[in-house]
């Protein structure tokens, strides 16, 4: 399988739909947080549900930035300070009450919805300094950052929830973490004729790894499949990409 040229993966409205549709979402699943709400555990080890809720609203204002930059002909930093101004602003921040907290993600959201609807159908391939690549470089960053925390903060949507569409890109641009020497192979169960997907990557020893495509999207993202796979043992993945 190879990256798909359409749809979100392509920039243009099918991005900006999705991720449209992903800050709204986020909106709704911050009403009614309380203090105690904003402490509970995450799904990420050590990460309380304000540590994520900071890092969304870090990085979304980052990505947004370089979109915001680069219709302007200019190039950024992502972050001011790189990733200590990045794990610095999430140590300040999570510890904030839940009034405080969410307004602010709700100011961040404003800004971050308004940078990329000014995104126009001739701005996607304008470049960016995020891994020196383009507007819709940084929106698919978005994209997967959006929807993978945003399940990370245990607010109701799960790995289980996310699209075929979101599945396919994370499983290829995360089939960088296969490690050497091993020719990985994720398929789905095929209940159904139309249901059977693959994907390989790499050279070596032959794994084949099968599941639903949420779950193996899930578990290239290093999260806890909803559903177990099968392959037994399962690689260890290297370092996100």
């Amino acid at each position: 399988m190879t990256g798909p040229t359409t749809g979100p993966t392509a920039g243009g409205p099918a991005l900006a739909a999705v991720l449209d549709a992903g800050q709204t979402r986020l909106r709704t699943l911050l009403d009614g947080l309380d203090d105690d709400a904003v402490r509970a555990p995450s799904a990420l080890p050590g990460w309380t549900r304000g540590h994520v809720l900071t890092h969304i609203e870090g990085v979304g204002l980052a990505l947004a930035r370089q979109a915001r930059y680069a219709l302007r002909g200019k190039l950024i930093e992502v972050y001011d300070g790189g990733r200590s101004g990045r794990d610095a602003a999430i140590e300040a921040g999570h510890g904030r009450s839940a009034p405080v907290l969410t307004a602010a993600l709700g100011d961040a959201l404003d800004e971050i919805e308004a940078s990329w609807a000014a995104v126009g159908p001739d701005d996607w391939d304008r470049p960016v300094s995020y891994r020196d690549g383009t507007v819709t470089t940084a929106g698919l960053a978005w994209w997967r950052e959006l929807e993978i925390h945003t399940a990370d903060a245990l607010l109701g949507p799960t790995p289980a929830d996310w699209s075929p569409e979101l599945c396919t890109h994370l499983v290829d641009f995360l089939s960088a973490r296969v490690p050497d020497g091993i020719r990985l192979t994720l398929g789905t169960p095929g209940d159904a004729a139309d249901d059977t997907w693959s994907f390989t990557r790499g050279q070596g020893t032959p794994v084949l790894v099968r599941g639903r495509l949420t779950d193996l999207a899930a578990w290239l993202a290093g999260r806890v499949p909803p559903r177990a796979l099968t392959g037994d043992p399962l690689p260890t993945l290297g370092s996100w990409p």
